[in-house]
């Protein structure tokens, strides 16, 4: 080997280990620099702050939420810890995220928190910080960018140092039980303007939208749903050029209309996604121009005042998804150029004054290829069900109820595999129903009523061996007692029992049409005396899913002589009801009311079990208490646990995860605490009934949610403060309204005299006070029952004013 190549094999080797040498401290440098120093102040501070809470599960809604401040600790870099950032170069703490961190108490001024002066981004979203007000203190962030407080229990007043804020950019402090904040709009309009996303979705702001909101060029997403805003929605605000998101729904009493040179794609608005102006009180057509520039994928103008025809070039909005035109005055034909939009998935016309046959010739090039939820209903259309719809093979819900349509069902329905709603009630339909329907095994809602149809003859099914033994083992554990039912019509249904016929025939039983497994026992009233044992054959019955034996008894003179503790004992079976009913996994409905000797109580793992319940009714038994997971049951539509003498404790916050509620009755027991706000999660609620308990603090906010509720009744609680204005103007569809008994005062509050709908009012037996003009409580043409007694109010007659 030669001397220039020994020289060549060095200078190698140097710049190789120069260049390593360069990677070892570029790589330290940056390890260095990317992980900064904890300030020691600031580690106290976040130390301290964590000291101040302590952990509850409930305080998180998300299912993934877990105590991020548990990796908090003195022994490492504050910088390191869960959900906190830290500047690279300062090693100040300028981020944190505690969002579902399950974090519950109070939340005060003098929190330690307040001393990161340096913080940018702050998330405590989807904690519960128990009714505290936002402390006055948040001014000590003066360099703030990013605030959420949603979900978090916060009420009062928002404090005028939000709005002293001038850095922030994002701001959301949603879904809060805070009281009337009039001006919180005008002063954010005013100091805040570069804001970017503002979201306060179900807070009481309770004014008009002022027109200096509009001066916020930079948002791009407004959200100001169920504020209870009220008067005019600035035109301007269509005109935000960066806005894609503007959310007005559920304010009543919002008006307004399009500009005439709206359009979503021209000049302006033309990154708009999202327009939501549902239930509020605009009018007016809609703009004529839509051109093919537009990014579009929701319009929900539903529940209002809109007429007129469809603008046509509404096709034009390539990407749509969702059109809800809903309970409006729109007077066209159907609109089958929709057809041109590829990414259409829903599409509700309901409750307008559409018209004609929906099709009048099958058009080969009708597409809606990923149409999910389809409703016509309530509208004037006629002729017959088009058989475009059945090749609608990725529909959910169908609904084209309350028309004039003819005709026979088609077939081609049944090539609709997922189809899960299939709603043709209030027609005029003629033939037999489809025997191919029978093999939709999505479906779950069925609905041909009041047509002139026939049904298809089905075969009865066959028994199946082992069901008859056991049904008829069942009636042989009971003997029958006149008086064991207090209804006057009941009678002993398992007589008819008999081992030489099929038991799908016998009185009480409810077979599966395909397979003959008994799905149904319904055996309410049925004069049953005896004792019921967890060895029961009953529990042999694995497909059952529908089981009701209310108004049933045990004989008294074989009960302990405290069972005469229950006045009110007139029917029930007596002793501890087995949890193996809960084991039943087809179970979809459980009845065994007005059973008051009963102990009814939930196993510890009743949460693999029935998940299909649909309807639990438990009133008047003795149930220890709701589980603290009661929402395992999440297809729970009926939930009734009326007079059943729970022992003192909160109503569980999970309850407000059963989304799909329409009737809950935890009326007449011992529930103290505030009513968790999550309650207002329950947007299809009917029918509430919280009255008879111990529960405190203001009648919450968050029921106003509830816009479809009808009955409503809070007597008999211990709650204080105004009755809610703000709550009162949405809930439009009452015809009950109980808040008697209670500690409220102040006013009656105007909204009131806004509910037209209400027969029964009753407020007396607080401390109300103030004048109330009579006339307004006549104007209530629907009112007949009416009591304002046991207060401090003076009614002013018409003769005095």
């Amino acid at each position: 080997m030669g001397l220039s190549s020994l020289c060549l094999i060095s200078v190698s080797i140097y710049i190789l280990s120069t260049i390593v040498l360069f990677h070892l401290v570029v790589a330290n440098s940056l390890q260095s620099y990317n992980t900064p120093t904890c300030h020691d102040d600031e580690i106290s501070a976040l130390l301290q702050f964590k000291q101040s809470f302590v952990s509850r599960k409930f305080a998180s809604d998300y299912e993934g939420a877990y105590l991020k401040i548990s990796s908090w600790k003195s022994s490492n870099s504050c910088c390191s810890w869960d959900g906190v950032e830290c500047d690279e170069k300062t090693g100040h703490v300028i981020g944190l995220d505690l969002s579902s961190s399950c974090l519950y108490g109070p939340f005060g001024s003098k929190n330690t928190l307040f001393s990161l002066v340096h913080l940018q981004r702050l998330n405590l979203a989807d904690n519960d910080f128990n009714f505290s007000q936002i402390p006055t203190s948040i001014r000590n962030f003066p360099r703030l960018r990013y605030l959420n407080l949603s979900y978090s229990v916060f009420s009062g007043h928002v404090p005028s140092e939000v709005s002293q804020l001038s850095q922030l950019s994002s701001l959301d402090l949603s879904q809060n039980d805070f009281s009337s904040n009039k001006e919180l709009l005008r002063s954010l309009a005013q100091n805040l303007t570069g804001l970017e996303t503002l979201d306060l979705s179900s807070i009481n702001i309770s004014s008009t939208v002022p027109d200096t909101l509009a001066n916020l060029s930079l948002l791009t997403s407004l959200t100001l749903n169920h504020c209870g805003l009220f008067g005019k929605l600035p035109r301007r605000i269509f005109k935000l050029k960066n806005l894609k998101v503007l959310d007005v729904r559920d304010n009543r009493a919002l008006t307004g209309y399009f500009p005439d040179d709206y359009s979503c794609g021209g000049n302006f608005s033309a990154n708009l996604e999202y327009l939501k102006l549902g239930n509020n009180s605009f009018h007016g057509n809609l703009p004529q121009s839509y051109t093919n520039g537009s990014n579009l994928r929701t319009i929900d103008i539903g529940h209002n005042n809109f007429h007129g025809q469809l603008p046509r070039s509404l096709a034009n909005c390539a990407s749509l998804e969702s059109l809800v035109l809903s309970h409006n005055k729109f007077n066209d034909t159907f609109p089958v150029w929709l057809g041109a939009l590829l990414e259409l998935k829903i599409l509700k016309v309901d409750h307008n004054v559409f018209y004609g046959v929906i099709l009048k010739h099958d058009k080969k090039n009708l597409q809606f290829p990923v149409l999910r939820i389809l409703d016509l209903s309530y509208n004037d259309f006629s002729g017959k069900i088009p058989e475009f719809i059945g090749k609608l093979e990725g529909i959910w819900s169908l609904n084209l109820s309350n028309n004039i349509l003819t005709g026979r069902i088609p077939s081609s329905l049944s090539n609709l595999s997922g189809l899960e709603s299939l709603d043709l009630s209030h027609n005029k339909l003629s033939g037999e129903i489809p025997q191919q329907l029978a093999q939709l095994d999505s479906l779950t809602k069925f609905n041909v009523s009041h047509n002139n149809l026939t049904g298809p003859s089905y075969n009865t099914p066959t028994c199946h061996d082992d069901e008859i033994y056991a049904l008829l083992q069942f009636k042989q554990s009971f003997v029958i007692r006149k008086s064991a039912s207090a209804d006057k019509g009941a009678y002993p249904k398992i007589s008819s029992w008999k081992s030489n016929s099929s038991c799908c025939s016998w009185d009480g039983v409810e077979c599966d049409e395909k397979t003959g497994h008994v799905i149904g026992l319904h055996l309410s009233s049925s004069c049953l005396y005896g004792s019921f044992c967890s060895n029961n054959t009953l529990f042999n019955l694995v497909h059952l899913q529908h089981l009701n034996l209310a108004d049933n008894a045990f004989d008294l003179s074989q009960v302990p002589t405290s069972i005469r503790n229950f006045p009110r004992l007139r029917c029930g079976l007596f002793g501890e009801f087995p949890g193996r009913i809960f084991k039943l996994k087809n179970l979809k409905v459980l009845d065994v009311s007005n059973n008051p000797a009963l102990t009814v109580y939930f196993p510890d793992d009743y949460s693999a079990s029935s998940p299909d319940l649909m309807s639990l009714k438990l009133s008047s038994t003795n149930l220890i208490n709701l589980p603290f997971s009661i929402d395992r049951f999440h297809s729970l539509k009926e939930l009734d646990v009326n007079s059943c003498n729970i022992s003192e404790g909160p109503v569980p916050f999970s309850l407000g995860n059963l989304k799909d509620l329409i009737y809950l009755d935890l009326s007449d027991n011992k529930f103290n605490g505030q009513v968790p706000f999550s309650l207002g999660n329950l947007r299809d609620l009917i029918y509430l009934d919280l009255s008879d308990n111990k529960f405190n603090g203001q009648v919450p906010f968050a029921l106003g949610n509830l816009r479809d509720l009808i009955d409503l009744d809070l007597s008999y609680n211990k709650f204080n403060g105004h009755i809610p204005t703000a709550m009162l103007g949405n809930l439009t569809q009452l015809t009950y309204l109980s808040l008697s008994n209670n500690y409220l005062h102040g006013s009656v509050p105007q909204s009131l005299f806004n509910l037209t709908n209400l027969q029964t009012l009753k407020l007396d037996h607080n401390s109300l006070s103030g004048t109330v003009e009579f006339q307004k409580f006549l104007n209530l043409q629907k009112l007949t029952d009416l009591d304002l007694s046991n207060n401090n109010l003076e009614l002013l007659s018409e003769s005095r004013f």
